[in-house]
């Protein structure tokens, strides 16, 4: 099976890679290459279609590689993964790379809640000490007086800017942002179904009717169109009899028809994946949940400004747009004792995360009911959220304003 890869993803690590194979006069290569992006759009499978159309040997690491018990460890670790990779051009005369995945998910720091490790420091470290002195990368304990051979370090993650500053400026790293256009989200959704006679016309349709899904989404509708066969398959062998049918079954593997592929049920089972998305975003059970850990408050209850009468419901106002929930909730967070904060983004911001802050309030949810109003008023074709932002350190007692505790989507374009 032929898979799709985006020229201009094959242009930046083609460049990059030879780049630091190649001896530039007075030229300073950067040696990472950071791929950032919005989760699930295929960066490391990208990667992987590069890496094997050019024929190069990959040497491997994960996030969860990057921590330990043992102080040392992972930064150790890091320099023998790339002496490793300078081994392997040396034996088998072919270019190699160091890609570590989701870095910023092994040493980013997300919040002030992130625990900052020794060992995050100092992969921090490794990685720009590599960065300055890539032919001159030593084991510690020991020391080799002969050049390391120069390695390309590729590495992916979501948000760059949980990661050390000084780790990613110029000249260490060269910055990346995988944003799949129309073309190439057609080019990769054809090479997922490029076995199933799915056209090219059904499938952009189909890009055009969730265009704001990732490429992941629709690898998971393709498997989630099989589920129908297996339950079919599990019903007629028995849940007793599962284990033994399936492994080590003397018995040929079983063998399941090609699903309806049409582009209507394509379409049903996309939505029926769509609604468990917003379920996961609207039922937030964890407030349920931490709410009994918080220490509990007496609830207050606020009117809006045009509120008719005494005792009538809130969020009830003619005067505003805004359903009893939204209106339940900014009640419930200033009500904690919590500030309340509202941030719009526009639909191509949205895909980045860059969000405005409209305004923060305290106290007085009349004031935060009006301001949401006029933002949504202001900002009908963005994307608009509450935020709800804790004042203290549960634990100590101390200010924070930067601990982000829940988020609510108040509108989508």
């Amino acid at each position: 099976m032929a898979f799709y890869i985006a020229p201009a993803f094959l242009d930046k690590l083609a460049i990059h890679i030879t780049k630091n194979y190649l001896n530039l006069p007075n030229v300073k290569v950067p040696l990472l290459l950071g791929i950032h992006g919005r989760k699930g759009e295929g960066k490391s499978f990208q990667c992987d279609l590069v890496f094997e159309k050019m024929g190069i040997e990959v040497v491997q690491m994960s996030a969860g590689e990057l921590e330990s018990p043992d102080a040392g460890d992972p930064a150790r670790l890091i320099r023998l993964r790339y002496r490793e990779a300078g081994e392997l051009v040396k034996v088998r005369g072919k270019m190699a790379v160091l890609v570590i995945q989701d870095i910023d998910a092994g040493i980013g720091r997300v919040d002030q809640m992130t625990q900052y490790t020794v060992n995050t420091q100092l992969v921090h470290g490794t990685l720009m000490n590599i960065a300055d002195t890539p032919t001159n990368v030593q084991l510690p304990g020991s020391y080799d007086g002969s050049p390391t051979q120069r390695i390309p370090i590729i590495v992916t993650g979501n948000d760059f800017s949980t990661l050390y500053a000084p780790l990613v400026r110029d000249g260490r790293m060269e910055k990346y942002y995988w944003e799949p256009t129309r073309d190439d989200r057609i080019g990769i959704v054809s090479g997922i179904f490029a076995g199933d006679k799915v056209n090219s016309t059904d499938v952009a349709k189909l890009i055009d009717l969730f265009p704001a899904q990732s490429i992941d989404f629709y690898g998971a509708l393709r498997s989630r169109l099989y589920d129908e066969q297996v339950s079919k398959f599990i019903q007629t062998v028995g849940i007793e009899s599962l284990a033994a049918r399936v492994i080590n079954s003397k018995e040929k593997p079983p063998e399941f028809q090609s699903p309806d592929f049409g582009l209507e049920h394509l379409i049903e089972v996309g939505h029926s994946i769509v609604r468990e998305q917003r379920r996961i975003q609207e039922l937030r059970l964890v407030e349920e949940y931490n709410q009994g850990a918080k220490p509990q408050s007496k609830r207050l209850e606020f009117q809006t400004p045009e509120t008719p009468r005494a005792g009538s419901p809130i969020g009830q106002s003619n005067a505003t747009n805004l359903t009893p929930d939204v209106v339940s909730e900014i009640n419930r967070i200033l009500g904690m004792g919590d500030r309340l904060g509202i941030e719009y983004v526009d639909k191509r911001r949205f895909q980045t995360g860059s969000w405005n802050c409209y305004g923060s309030f305290e106290g007085s949810a009349s004031e935060a009911i009006a301001a949401l109003s006029a933002c949504l008023s202001e900002n009908d074709r963005a994307y608009v959220r509450l935020v709800a932002i804790s004042k203290r350190d549960s634990r100590s007692g101390r200010l924070h304003q930067r601990t982000r505790l829940t988020e609510m989507m108040v509108q989508r374009p």
